[in-house]
């Protein structure tokens, strides 16, 4: 090899060499840049399972924005809420369910002081396909209130899947090709999720006269209707995000048991509703979304999504209805009250039974 050669190739390795340093001395000044940044800044992450309904919540950039400016990140990790006590959650900081029966079982492995925090809550709804609501209603299981929202009455519903009766068996059904099959609402599994667990108590309720359940000839009483009303769905969701989704996007079961936060977000962000009609069960149930703090800073974030201004306005936004304002609620859905029934007029809160009967309402619908 001749000296130009040979001197040429040295100057590339010594430009390699040097451009290896380089990146790594930007490397090394990008990191030590991380490292001296301004501290005023630093946030505390706070761990936590949640339910899925509040998955999207938890991501909004603004709601992580928000929350930086008050110290805390928060990294949640989704579970169903009925399930949440049987995971390890040793290093956690909060748990947040989406009603205060899990909560207060929750509760028992806190040893954090002040109990629970609810900072909003939500109403569990049906969502119907045009068809099918005006369907319902010409055979006087709901009433419609224009195009797209109405209530599911109750009593009929429920007399409806007692006696197995089916969309060709409804007057106007043959009209609609899709009507077909048992007449049944999709909601999650209530052995595992909160959503499909409150609906077996707002119909239990209903079935039993008006009744709480409290004890085991309670439960006998409705067991066999409860029963129907699962297993006629077949394979259930642990969350209502999927079948909403499912709806949304056209397939699926025309009626799905959802949170009225989901459909409100959906048209806060203006999206496409489709043929989406939103009835009000006449008695149902509001899902309490109530965390439970694990320890001290589990505590601060509760308090923060109960009082800070900035994050309740988010909540409203995601379609949540923040505790004890329903001002801020009922000016965010100022242009929706075609959808959304922002007093909840004429609809009943059925009780909830305590955990224990809850849990054992569940199990029977599966044996």
């Amino acid at each position: 090899m001749g000296f130009r050669e040979q001197a040429a190739r040295v100057r590339r390795i010594v430009g390699i060499v040097l451009a290896v340093l380089l990146i790594g001395g930007v490397a090394v000044a990008v990191a030590a840049g991380r490292d001296s940044g301004d501290k005023s800044t630093a946030t505390k992450t706070v761990r936590g399972v949640i339910g899925s309904e509040k998955a999207e919540f938890f991501a909004d950039p603004d709601v992580v924005k928000a929350l930086a400016a008050k110290g805390l990140t928060v990294k949640a990790e989704t579970s169903g809420s009925w399930a949440m006590d049987q995971l390890p959650l040793k290093g956690y900081d909060f748990a947040f369910p989406g009603s205060k029966a899990p909560a207060d079982e929750l509760q028992r492995r806190s040893a954090v002081k002040g109990g629970p925090l609810r900072p909003f809550y939500s109403p569990l709804v049906v969502v119907a396909h045009r068809s099918a609501a005006q369907v319902l209603a010409g055979n006087g299981l709901a009433t419609l209130n224009g195009k797209s929202s109405g209530k599911l009455l109750m009593g009929p519903y429920l007399r409806a899947a007692r006696a197995d009766r089916t969309w060709q068996q409804l007057e106007g059904a043959d009209r609609h090709a899709e009507l077909t099959g048992t007449v049944f609402i999709t909601s999650t599994d209530p052995v595992s999720s909160n959503s499909g667990a409150l609906y077996l108590a707002a119909a239990s309720y209903v079935a039993d006269g008006g009744r709480v359940a409290a004890d085991e000839a309670a439960i006998d009483r409705t067991a066999p209707l409860l029963k129907k009303l699962i297993q006629v769905q077949g394979a259930q969701q642990t969350s209502s995000d999927a079948p909403f989704r499912d709806f949304i996007s056209g397939v699926g079961n025309p009626l799905v048991l959802v949170y009225e936060s989901q459909v409100a977000s959906l048209l806060m962000q203006r999206q496409d509703t489709g043929d989406l009609v939103l009835l009000y069960p006449d008695t149902t149930v509001s899902s309490d979304h109530t965390l439970v703090p694990l320890t001290d800073t589990g505590r601060r974030l509760g308090e923060l999504l109960s009082t800070d201004p900035k994050l309740r306005k988010l909540a409203v936004r995601h379609g949540f209805r923040p505790q004890g304002a329903a001002a801020e609620f009922t000016a965010a859905t100022a242009d929706h009250t075609d959808y959304i029934d922002q007093q909840l007029t004429g609809v009943r809160q059925a009780p909830v039974p305590t955990a224990t009967v809850l849990r054992a309402m569940a199990r029977r619908t599966r044996g």
